[in-house]
């Protein structure tokens, strides 16, 4: 995808520092000298192209509620049925399949330690496939803003 101008600029402008106040996109449209709208539908049209999955704080891990990741060793024949279960729950933010024998790999948010593992429970006794229990134990802090314009 080329990016116009408009597009270039919110990307790179605003993948750290993002505007925290009532109204985060109209100071955004101010600084590039456009209206909230018209920021708006960039990100609208971006988020459709597929040039952006989302918009939204990144917090750090267990400081709100708790999070975990997990993984599964799951038969190639229910991969997808399970996927889609494991999916279904609002705890679970994602999940990825892995080419290893432990292939399903997904991340629990919850506002507890005690509610992260009762979502572990519940999963693994309804799809009656162990599940691996992998909480943050040393945190590391990964910058993934970079340059557009490269």
């Amino acid at each position: 995808m080329n990016l116009d101008i408009n597009q270039m600029r919110l990307l790179n402008e605003f993948q750290r520092d993002f505007p925290l106040e009532p109204r985060p996109f109209a100071r955004i449209a101010e600084t590039l000298g456009m209206s909230e709208d018209e920021v708006l539908a960039v990100l609208r049209e971006l988020s459709e192209a597929g040039a952006i999955s989302r918009v939204g704080a990144v917090v750090r891990p267990n400081s709100v509620g708790a999070s975990t990741l997990a993984a599964m060793r799951v038969p190639e024949e229910r991969l997808e049925s399970v996927a889609d279960h494991v999916s279904a729950r609002p705890e679970v933010n994602h999940n990825y399949e892995r080419d290893h024998d432990i292939n399903l790999w997904f991340v629990v948010v919850a506002e507890s330690r005690d509610a992260v593992l009762a979502v572990l429970s519940e999963i693994e006794t309804a799809m009656e496939i162990p599940v691996l229990d992998l909480p943050l134990v040393t945190p590391f802090h990964i910058d993934l803003g970079f340059d557009l314009r490269c």
